[in-house]
């Protein structure tokens, strides 16, 4: 078996491979690869910390350093404690609407109203999928008041402001019964999270 060698490998979610891989290119961080594990793991955050763990353990046959493109996502510290045994950083936060927002902008927004619904360009992107359908809305609407009755706002948080994704967003939260509220933040966390990492290990 050779030797791993130099560089980063990113192990990440796939909701984020796009801004991941927009921060790796935008910066021309040549020695970082990134490698994403299925977005539907959100539906199952018990699944995320063996399947990071496995395949961290792949990613160091071939690198000497390796960074995890998650928050704690649901995992109720478990994602922590695998990281820890390995020796391996991740995101900061709880999931990526504080990392994206940063910590003291989503913990003022949470503050201001706890009854707030949240989403990503990703979540824009795919919100029939993930939301509508997945909470069987398309088939039972009258549902929609069981899930968001307690909710006051949607606030989108986005990374790439484009007129489409903001009226996409708009017509999320009218569907949800929500005030619209547009937060454009960028990559927040995320970015600066990775520029940091990637910095410190050799090209």
């Amino acid at each position: 078996m050779s030797e791993p060698r130099d560089g980063l490998l990113v192990i990440a979610c796939g909701a984020l491979a796009k801004e991941i891989l927009d921060v790796v290119r935008v910066n021309s961080l040549d020695w970082v690869e990134v490698e994403c594990l299925p977005s539907r793991l959100h539906n199952r955050p018990e699944l995320i910390p063996a399947a990071v763990a496995a395949r961290v353990d792949a990613g160091r046959e071939r690198y000497r350093d390796v960074f995890v493109g998650y928050a704690d996502c649901g995992t109720g510290g478990a994602l922590d404690r695998v990281l820890e045994e390995k020796g391996v950083e991740r995101l900061p936060g709880a999931h990526c609407y504080e990392f994206f927002a940063t910590s003291d902008v989503f913990e003022s927004m949470s503050e201001h109203e706890p009854g707030t619904f949240y989403l990503t360009d990703f979540l824009v992107r795919h919100f029939d999928r993930l939301v509508w359908r997945r909470l069987g809305l398309d088939r039972w609407p009258q549902l929609r008041d069981d899930y968001f009755g307690n909710y006051k706002r949607l606030v989108y948080l986005s990374q790439i402001e484009t007129p489409d994704l903001i009226d996409r967003a708009k017509g999320a939260a009218s569907r949800l019964g929500l005030d619209f509220e547009h937060r454009p933040v960028g990559y927040g966390d995320l970015a600066t999270s990775l520029l940091e990492i990637s910095r410190l290990v050799p090209a």
